[in-house]
């Protein structure tokens, strides 16, 4: 047996030959689905790729994001992390926990898990979200999905700081900037305007200085988040303000405090 087939063999992606030909065709569909640009052939080829196995995890996935209705949206997704369990087999789920993601198998298991907490989160079940984000993140620590920046952002709205800083302690050689403008709000909130709370501010200007033009509305949110994110520049002070405005907003004299550092730090 080669090595794939070993790896494949222990993470139980699927209980029989034909089973596997079966959800590689349906994937095959799904690749072809993403390159399209027309909706209706992409769900049309996402409901083709179930009706060839119900295993397809992406299919129920792309199925989420085609539709505006949340609670379709919701259920879809739970459909995707079914179907990702049974494509994956439950042995993986312990063999292969902390480099999960290393599995390609287990990509569209954890794109439908993704999807299904972030619905949840705007449910407003909370604790399911937190505990689907904490537990991707036991599976996967590399966190290829940058999923602990979201499970960051709910903690933060949540005034769960102490979490936040223990996660951020895990990640503590990261080099995107989110971690950086999130303690330092942290320090606001304990130490209001101080020389801890400056001291984290200005080390998070020096991480993304473009945060702050977005963050206080001097350049306007884009509609559509970009698809790409660079450290340092825009695209990531984008990300990082709509994910994160509302818990800036929240924490009374926050945004006062951030122009005027900022615009010292400028001057």
């Amino acid at each position: 047996m080669t090595g794939i087939n070993k790896r494949r063999a222990k993470a139980g992606v699927s209980n029989s030959r034909a089973g596997r030909i079966l959800l590689g065709q349906a994937q095959e569909l799904i690749y072809n689905a993403w390159e399209t640009a027309d909706r209706k052939r992409r769900v049309a080829l996402a409901q083709k790729a179930i009706s060839i196995s119900p295993d397809s995890a992406d299919a129920y996935v792309l199925l989420a994001e085609e539709t505006a209705a949340l609670d379709e949206a919701l259920e879809l997704y739970r459909k995707g992390v079914e179907a990702g369990e049974r494509a994956v087999g439950r042995q993986a789920f312990e063999s292969e926990a902390g480099h999960f993601w290393g599995i390609l198998e287990t990509r569209p298991y954890m794109r439908a898990r993704a999807g299904l907490a972030r619905c949840l989160w705007e449910k407003s079940q909370h604790n399911e979200a937190l505990a689907h984000y904490r537990e991707m993140l036991r599976l996967n620590p590399n966190d290829n999905q940058g999923l602990r920046y979201l499970l960051a952002s709910c903690l933060l709205e949540l005034r769960r700081d102490d979490e936040i800083i223990d996660l951020a302690a895990e990640y503590e050689d990261d080099a995107p900037a989110a971690f950086p403008w999130t303690l330092a709000l942290i320090a606001f909130r304990r130490h209001g305007d101080s020389n801890e709370s400056g001291n984290k501010i200005a080390a998070a200007l020096g991480r993304n200085p473009h945060v702050p033009a977005y963050m206080l509305g001097r350049k306007k949110l884009p509609r559509r988040l970009p698809d790409l994110i660079g450290f340092g520049d825009e695209s990531e002070a984008i990300c990082y303000a709509a994910e994160n405005l509302n818990a800036w907003t929240a924490t009374a004299g926050a945004l006062a405090w951030l122009a005027k550092r900022f615009d010292a730090n400028t001057a």
